[in-house]
């Protein structure tokens, strides 16, 4: 990325700039900010670096001597990393105390510690180079900063040797004067960060220093960046288990922010075949329950559409409701995904699933009754039956302990939890694990099993529910934003107990530009930043993986993300088309022991070497996610990205194509 070097500038001159660029550096040696006016200045969405020169602000003043220097460049500092710098860069020749104090600041409010040296005079051997950069590093730096002066090209090159032996990400290294003014491209073509310019020609801050309309042009060219407002829809894990919920309850429930796709269409297509009465308004459902106790209905068959999710949260209530076996018919991808585990795990309560396939393919029959009681089943082909069997065995007449080893996609069983809380339906748990589990302080990534006490005799009382935004539709317009310009957000929550919340994790982790107004429910901003490669486990969040790949693409070095084995049963086997995806686009990908390893470099990168993703046609495999993930890697590509099936999107999402129109007005060269 370009950063763009503000110096001797008011702090009304400096928002005004902030307005019309991508990232900046805010020479606080140079600017005269109060307290206030940095607090002010660092407040906003750019990704702002934070530098304060001991030397400058000893020059201002003829009595200033190095100690007071010290102390207002900290002080400086700090203000600026408190009120949300992102960067925050210490020169070499700083105290040592200086150095100290900022950087434990930056490691306590989030952000990156930079440590810069500068030659004015020439540039040192080689040896001498990396030896600094070492240094650096060992004094905690996460990126290292090398700029010195090139007095032939040879000296350029002797600087840009350095990314032949450390990362790019963390290394920011080009040479000034006439001799190394391409340096300062040629390192964001190696992967650096960032580099500098300046505002216009007769503000630069060092010889050689490239204005930004430079060099925005040979970086950019005629490309524009995105900048949109979306409203997510509702989540479809919510909203399916709330319309069961309200067709099980008695009395009429009321769902608002209601969003129609293929999943929840089929959800209020359940509801009516249960017998309860539904009426659509808008984004309004009221949802007039049967007051479901056992034996209550008798059923002969029953269509869940293409949901997995519908399927298997039925598996459980249709032998406790129905008082006669029940065939579950399913469409389209559907019909080829096996119920791994299902008929084991229906066993345990009685519950007899009777199919044509060995793997317990749809079209099924289910029969009962289903049998309260202790049971220990596994966890590990996911959480929706379980959250099935969390539904339907609070109604039965007894109270039942249920274990699950090896539990998977946990945030979903909690979703499950607070859904039927809503209802007037209780069911404790409790989490269990080893040391690692303690230590972490319960994270649900150590949880090796957890025990739900169940009580029976209870009922679903009616209630009315506001339907929250979903977080895996969020994710693919977050992704969007962290790579290719910025997007506003409406209708999320970050205290959401969804699993695919995991994405805002992984965009820090990468380094992007996330902040929220107006509470908890506000939206959330996410503007263009510096990406790295990062690490993540996403088996309990298995839909982040396309998205997550994609953003992997873009991320400067090689990021891992674990967790494949969860994929092999959506609507596509998800990681088979992620890597045929990514290799077909150029991008380096492997699967390695349960892990996707994905070679990324910063946009900047392939820009400045021709190495955008390629276009062409690509299949979706039926798989709306596969779809979404693919029309965002489009804005990054050559060419245009012709998908096969975009019409599978309507399974979860039927309005993302035209809100994605609203990204992607094209240049013609396939990024925006």
């Amino acid at each position: 990325m370009i950063c763009t070097v503000i110096q001797n500038k008011t702090a009304s001159r400096v928002q005004e700039i902030l307005g019309s660029v991508e990232m900046a550096e805010i020479r606080l040696d140079r600017c005269r900010l109060s307290d206030e006016e940095i607090a002010s200045c660092f407040e906003s969405d750019v990704p702002l670096v934070a530098t304060c020169r001991v030397a400058e602000v000893m020059a201002s003043s003829p009595e200033m001597t190095e100690a007071k220097a010290a102390a207002i460049c900290g002080h400086r500092l700090c203000e600026a990393i408190v009120a949300g710098a992102r960067y925050v860069d210490v020169e070499m020749e700083a105290p040592k105390y200086m150095s100290k104090k900022v950087k434990s600041y930056a490691n306590k409010y989030g952000s990156v510690f930079v440590k810069s040296y500068h030659d004015f005079e020439g540039t040192d051997s080689y040896e001498a180079l990396k030896a600094i950069v070492e240094k650096c590093m060992g004094q905690g730096a996460e990126i290292v900063k090398i700029v010195t002066t090139a007095r032939s090209q040879e000296e350029a090159a002797r600087v840009m040797r350095l990314y032949d032996e450390f990362d790019p990400a963390g290394l920011i290294a080009f040479s000034m004067g006439e001799y190394g003014r391409m340096s300062r491209l040629e390192c964001l073509a190696k992967g650096a960060p960032y580099t500098y310019a300046a505002l216009a020609g007769n503000d630069s801050a060092a010889p050689g220093q490239w204005t930004v309309s430079e060099m925005s042009g040979r970086v950019y060219g005629s490309r524009r960046f995105i900048s949109s407002e979306i409203t997510i829809p509702s989540s479809k894990s919510f909203a399916q288990r709330a319309i069961i919920a309200a067709a099980l309850a008695g009395g009429v429930s009321r769902l608002s922010g209601y969003s129609p796709c293929g999943d929840n269409e089929a959800a209020l297509a359940v509801a009516r075949a249960l017998g309860a009465k539904v009426s659509v308004n808008g984004t309004d459902v009221e949802i007039e329950g049967i007051a479901a106790e056992p034996g209550c209905l008798c059923l002969g068959e029953l269509h869940t559409g293409e949901s997995g999710l519908l399927t298997r949260l039925m598996l459980p209530l249709l032998p406790l409701l129905s008082s006669s076996p029940v065939l579950v018919t399913g469409e389209k991808t559907l019909v080829s995904r096996p119920m791994k585990g299902a008929r084991e795990m229906m066993s345990e309560f009685g519950v007899k699933l009777e199919s044509g396939d060995a793997d317990c393919r749809i079209p099924l029959t289910v029969s009962g009754p289903l049998a309260c009681g202790k049971a220990e089943i596994s966890g590990r082909h996911g959480s929706q039956l379980v959250s099935g069997l969390l539904m339907s065995l609070p109604l039965c007449q007894g109270n039942s302990n249920v274990t699950v080893k090896d539990p998977k996609s946990i945030p979903y069983m909690f979703i499950t939890l607070d859904v039927l809380k809503k209802f007037g339906v209780k069911v404790s748990n409790e989490m269990l694990g080893d040391k690692a589990f303690a230590e972490s302080g319960g994270d649900w990534a150590f949880c090796d099993e957890i025990v739900f006490k169940v009580r029976g005799g209870q009922r679903y009382r009616a209630a009315d529910i506001a339907l929250e935004g979903d977080w895996s539709s969020a994710a693919n317009f977050l992704v969007a934003g962290a790579v290719f310009g910025k997007v506003v957000i409406e209708g999320l929550d970050t205290t959401s107990l969804q699993a695919d919340l995991t994405i805002m994790d992984v965009l820090m982790e990468a380094g992007a530009s996330l902040s929220q107004t107006d509470g908890e429910r506000g939206p959330v901003t996410v503007q263009r930043s510096p990406l790295r490669a990062f690490e993540v486990d996403a088996s309990n969040c298995p839909d982040l993986f396309p998205i997550v790949s994609v953003l992997a693409a873009f991320c400067q070095g090689t990021s891992r993300i674990s967790g494949v084995d969860r994929l092999a049963h959506k609507e596509s086997d998800r990681g088979k088309a992620i890597l045929r995806m990514l290799r077909q686009m150029g991008v380096s990908a492997e699967i390695r022991d349960n892990c996707l390893e994905v070679e990324g470099h910063s946009l900047a990168s392939r820009l400045l070497e021709g190495n955008l993703l390629k276009g062409g046609n690509y299949t979706s495999c039926h798989d709306h996610r596969m779809v979404m993930a693919l029309m965002v890697a489009g804005l990054g590509a050559d060419s245009p990205v012709v998908i096969d099936d975009t019409a599978c999107v309507a399974k979860s999402f039927p309005t993302f194509p035209a809100l994605f129109e609203k990204l992607s007005s094209r240049d013609g060269r396939g990024i925006i």
